[in-house]
């Protein structure tokens, strides 16, 4: 009879008795039967995903137009439309200011009285304040970042307004900016030179010896110009006073204008 085999217990089964029945040469054996069976642990449920946040939206831009009041210029003395709309950029230069405050200045632009009080138009300025973004959650660790939004750029500022000086560069250079925006030829060389010929530079200047004056109309000004001249050539939004600098040189350039093409074509008595 064969030696009964010895069976080694697995540490990861578990072991079952049990009772088989073998029959041989008719006896019946009860034998015990081992019966190994593994035994598995169920998995644990996963874990559910974590829901990413979405981004929430913290705030919106908000732009608004404000509307500024009218400004407005008291007229000094010795002032003209021409200057004035220069001095604050005004759109469409002196006779968009002339249009604008017509009932007040009266029928002739050329008079305008010290103290008066003009409109010069209005301005929209527009409001824009920053705005910050909403906050986005990070799926790692879930951490907040806020990202703040750009702060909009300032309007860019109104263009300085060009001032001259009281002397004689100034004065031609004034005229020289009046006469660019008639339509009027010249130079600074041709200007200063026949100034310099007809007045020495000497505003108040008159000729009450030649011919003209003999006729009652002296030459005046730093470029000599008779009244007649001086009025059938007169620059709108200039003064009137045949003395005025600027008025006299714009309205002289004019003329020299009209019957040489221009004042930088003088170079004598004309």
């Amino acid at each position: 009879m064969p030696a009964q085999g010895k069976h080694r217990r697995s540490q990861s089964t578990s072991l079952r008795r049990g009772l088989v029945a073998v029959t041989a040469g008719g006896a019946v054996l009860a034998l015990p039967v081992i019966g190994a069976t593994s035994a598995f642990a169920a998995p644990a449920p996963a874990a559910a995903p974590q829901q990413a946040v979405a981004p929430a939206s913290v705030s919106a831009q908000v732009n608004s137009a404000v509307q500024a009041a009218p400004a407005q210029h008291s007229v000094a003395a010795g002032e003209t439309l021409s200057k004035i709309a220069r001095e604050y950029s005004v759109s469409g230069g002196w006779e968009k200011l002339y249009e604008g405050n017509r009932k007040i200045v009266g029928e002739n632009p050329d008079l305008i009285h010290p103290g008066i009080k003009l409109t010069l138009g209005t301005k929209a300025a527009k409001a824009s304040p920053s705005a910050a973004r909403g906050a986005e959650a990070d799926r790692a660790d879930r951490s907040e970042r806020v990202n703040a939004a750009p702060v909009a750029k300032a309007a860019p500022a109104a263009e300085k307004a060009v001032t001259y000086t009281n002397d004689l560069d100034g004065w031609i250079k004034e005229s020289l900016a009046v006469m660019a925006e008639q339509g009027i030829p010249g130079t600074y060389e041709g200007i200063h030179r026949n100034i310099m010929r007809e007045s020495s530079g000497n505003p108040a200047a008159i000729n009450n010896w030649d011919s003209n004056a003999v006729k009652g109309t002296p030459s005046k000004g730093l470029l000599q110009v008779i009244d007649p001249t001086f009025q059938a050539y007169h620059v709108p939004g200039t003064s009137t006073d045949s003395y005025d600098p600027v008025a006299n040189i714009t309205a002289a350039c004019n003329y020299a204008a009209d019957r040489y093409g221009s004042i930088d074509n003088v170079f004598g008595a004309y």
